[in-house]
């Protein structure tokens, strides 16, 4: 109910609320249709879907610290649609040593996606590798998780609008609670 719900809301968002999606933070940021074609939107609990969303998030990130004593801090999260023909590709979520996004997820939204639909995300175990370790087709209620510094990924063109929900957990290496990088 909830995939349907998020999809719900996602398919029924103006163009105005998106933007281009870049690559690249603060002073480096830029747009680069070469290598990615999605628009975003941050999640930020403004409808009910969201916040169930969140929520879930924030339980799993408390169970993650819990088992794993992984150390995550905070969750950020957007909508991404890919229009067809739109890809992203092969990267890094984080740098070692240069980020606090530690863990990537990638939720999927569309019902109904078919392998000839396109839009897989190709996972990497090194960045020269040509075999990716495992592809991932984006059905609906999947949820994807890896290091962000530790697979390169790639999306495929995807042949249709293709919805997900990309997000990270992230350490905090600031003091007083504020996070370290903005984003």
């Amino acid at each position: 109910a909830l995939t349907e719900s998020l999809y719900l809301q996602l398919d029924s968002m103006h163009a105005t609320q998106f933007r281009q999606a870049g690559i690249g933070r603060d002073e480096q940021h830029q747009i680069a249709k070469r290598i990615r074609g999605d628009r975003i939107h941050w999640l930020e609990g403004e409808t009910l879907a969201e916040r169930d969303y969140l929520q879930g998030m924030e339980t799993l990130r408390t169970e993650l610290n819990r088992n794993l004593f992984l150390g995550l801090f905070d969750y950020e999260s957007h909508f991404a649609c890919y229009p067809e023909g739109s890809f992203y590709k092969r990267h890094y979520d984080a740098f070692k040593g240069r980020s606090q996004r530690v863990l990537t997820t990638v939720f999927y939204l569309n019902p109904d996606w078919q392998s000839e639909d396109g839009g897989e995300l190709l996972i990497y175990r090194e960045e020269s590798d040509q075999q990716p370790l495992i592809s991932v087709l984006p059905k609906a209620g999947r949820l994807v998780c890896f290091l962000s510094d530790q697979y390169p990924h790639e999306v495929l063109a995807a042949k249709r609008m293709r919805y997900s929900i990309a997000g990270w957990f992230r350490l905090n290496s600031n003091i007083a609670r504020h996070i370290d990088p903005p984003r």
